[in-house]
């Protein structure tokens, strides 16, 4: 049921990993889990996952798109003005 509610989520918008467990309710690690279970399950429907790459706000760099948390400072500008990886649902 809840990863059901979890797809309808991001459907209708991208959010972030943070913004996702506190509606949940659970951790960021628990919530992670989820996501990565609820990608795999979403190729049966012929749908995907997609990860919008965490981005500093300084320098513009982007970090790779395997990284699903937040990282804590830009390895190029050595700055914490960080966006989180967004995550949504498009057919």
């Amino acid at each position: 049921m809840f990863r059901k509610q979890l797809r309808t989520w991001l459907l209708q918008r991208a959010m972030p990993l943070s913004e996702l467990s506190e509606m949940a309710g659970e951790g960021l690690k628990a919530m992670e889990a989820d996501l990565r279970h609820l990608a795999r399950s979403l190729k049966h429907e012929g749908l995907r996952l997609v990860v919008e790459p965490a981005t500093c706000r300084r320098c513009g760099f982007q970090f790779p798109r395997d990284k699903w948390h937040k990282p804590s400072r830009c390895p190029r500008c050595k700055g914490d003005w960080l966006d989180e990886p967004r995550f949504h649902v498009e057919r």
